[in-house]
This record gives C-alpha cells, structure tokens and sequence, in this order.
C-alpha cells in the first residue's frame, strides 16, 4: 500500500525542483522530505531520485509514478465532489489569487457580486505573482487563481492544473495627450520605432510580451526606463520621458495627462482561471467563474 502522504512530498519535489525547497513548502527538514521519499522508494522497490550534479533529479520510475498521483489527485476531488453533491449552493470559504491588475478589475468586483448573491460563502482573496499562484494551488492555499501566459507557467497539458481561458488582454500604446501619435484611432507600433521607450523591469511576467510587439513590427524598443508599476510607467509617459506599451484592463488614472492608442494587430497578453483539476465544478468555485467571465466580457472593450 503506497503512503499518500509520502507521495505528496514526491510531488512536491517534481513541483519545487529540489527537496529543498519541497521540504520548506510542506513545513518539513530537507532530511525529513528525503526519508520520506526513501521509504516511498523502499516500499515500491524502485529508486525515486538519482543524483545530478549538486542535486537530484527524478527517475524515469519516479515519473512514471507522478502521473499516476496526478491521476489520483483529479479522482479524489471527483469523490469529493460527488459525496457533497447534496451541498449544492456556494457556500464556507472561497479562497482567490491573482496579479495585480486581476485582483482590482475583476477578484474584487467578482468578491463584490458572490458577497451579495451568495451570503453563506466568504470570498478571501490574495495578490500574488503569478508562479505563486501556481505554488499556492499546488499545496492548497487557494481554490483558483487568475493568472496571465508566461514563459515560465506549467504547460497547458499538466496533469495537475486546469487552465482555462478568461480574456484577451490587448496591450495599447500610450503618448502623451499632445503626442502626434495621440488623435489617430489605431497606430503600427513601427511608427514608435525610434523613439525612447518605458518598459517592465527584465523580470516581470509582462516583458517578454511588450519584447515580442515590438519585435513583430520589426524593431527592438530602445529601453531608457524600466518600471515595476503600470502608474509608474504611466507618469514617466506623461513626462515626455517615452512611449509604452500598457495592457488595457490596467485602468490608468483620469488625470494624467496620457492618451491610449489602439495598435494594428491588437498584440496582446492572455488570462487564464486556473484550479486544482477536478475542482472546476465545485459550487463556490463555478459560481466564482461564471462571474468572472462576466466581468471579462465588458472588460476589455
């Protein structure tokens, strides 16, 4: 009989990539998490991990068995779900997370309609980056998450998440109120070429996709300013400091004096909802999502 608590911490290690850093996240000593693992291989009779480098990887074995723990996580959550069936209508807690812009266009607002149709539920909503959310549904921590497509998300086809799309999120380029550029009804990015530009600091998610615009109009943005904030960029544009790109569910403050300015091809970011798989349909989390999409049909527009 295979310990399923011996195979959560496996879990964890092939969802953190050490045992370090599985052991932190399950509250455990790395030696603690290794002997765990140790008696998981030993009652199996495979070895789980093997050495690379400084660290470990996991076996072709340890692999193979991950899938089926995927597997038995999703039926699990079937069952749970089937035995509550009688519970029906939303209700205890529904805990969200999401970027930033998600949690003040569409997790508040979302906390904001479930508080008055559904009185037996309680909404708890956290900002957080988006790898967070991952680990965040991953131990538990959060029913569902609002995240947006990086390069550095689990793919779509990971047995242990289930991503759906929310919206498309077009990115509009922003000038100053008195910029040639401001009274035209959509612009071709080329056309901002050669001009100073403000984009996201190297590490934010948001990055590679202002990098990626501005590559398919054929240029590299020469980058003077970097900023952690949609407000901040936003001010450094009304300064006549540059030109950027800024997503439009991002609400940009009345009055500074900016203006948005559609771009041809519509370049855009993509948001997801993301679940544990096998909780999409639980009752707190589908109403949840229903409001949510209706929310992202008009946020956009």
């Amino acid at each position: 009989m295979i310990d399923l608590r011996r195979l959560h911490v496996l879990r964890a290690v092939a969802h953190y990539g050490t045992v370090t850093a599985a052991a932190r996240a399950l509250h455990f000593t790395p030696s603690a998490a290794s002997q765990q693992i140790r008696q998981l291989a030993g009652d199996l009779g495979v070895d789980l991990l093997e050495p690379q480098g400084r660290g470990v990887r996991l076996t072709a074995a340890a692999e193979s068995l991950l899938a089926h723990a995927d597997a038995i996580a999703e039926r699990w959550e079937a069952a749970e779900l089937d035995l509550r069936a009688e519970y029906s209508a939303p209700a205890g807690q529904l805990r969200v997370s999401g970027f930033t812009t998600a949690v003040s266009v569409l997790l508040a607002p979302m906390a904001v309609r479930m508080r008055e149709r559904h009185p037996q539920l309680t909404v708890r909503l956290r900002e957080t980056a988006v790898p967070e959310s991952f680990d965040l549904l991953f131990e538990g921590e959060v029913d569902l998450a609002v995240v947006d497509v990086t390069p550095h998300n689990p793919p779509l086809s990971d047995a242990r998440f289930d991503q759906q799309p929310l919206l498309d999120d077009p990115y509009d380029l922003v000038v100053p109120d008195d910029h040639p550029l401001a009274g035209l009804e959509r612009v071709d990015l080329a056309e901002v070429a050669h001009e100073d530009w403000i984009a996201p600091v190297p590490q934010s998610p948001c990055r590679p996709h202002v990098m990626s615009a501005c590559g398919a109009a054929g240029f590299t943005p020469d980058v003077i300013h970097h900023a952690l904030d949609w407000n901040v960029t936003a001010h450094l544009v009304a300064g006549r400091l540059g030109v950027a790109l800024i997503p439009r569910l991002f609400q940009l403050t009345p009055q500074v004096p900016i203006t948005r300015v559609r771009c041809v091809g519509d370049p855009h970011r993509k948001v997801l909802t993301c679940v544990r798989r096998g909780r999409r349909e639980r009752p707190a989390v589908a109403a949840a999502l229903e409001e949510l999409r209706g929310l992202a049909s008009t946020a956009v527009a």
